[in-house]
């Protein structure tokens, strides 16, 4: 995914941090650079929304039991090897 200009920060860098900037949660990048990115490129501001209203959807439908952690570390590990296999 890409608007197809040139950006400072590279579009699959930016996807594959975006789950941990969302959380605000230290990621590879700095959460300026992946703001400065998401202003820049509207495919990535795109999939940013999507994924925001997707995890307020899960919190707000998920929220009486809690996953275990050792299942949420899973999936999210599963997710970023997806997403950055998908966007290399």
């Amino acid at each position: 995914m890409s608007c197809g200009r040139p950006h400072e920060t590279d579009c699959a860098e930016v996807l594959a941090d975006l789950y941990s900037y969302l959380d605000g949660e230290d990621g590879h990048l700095q959460p300026e650079a992946i703001a400065q990115h998401l202003a820049e490129c509207a495919p990535c501001l795109t999939q940013y929304e999507l994924d925001r209203v997707m995890k307020a959807m899960v919190r707000r439908c998920c929220t009486r039991e809690r996953a275990p952690a050792e299942l949420r570390m899973r999936i999210m590990q599963r997710i970023t090897t997806v997403r950055v296999s998908r966007y290399s």
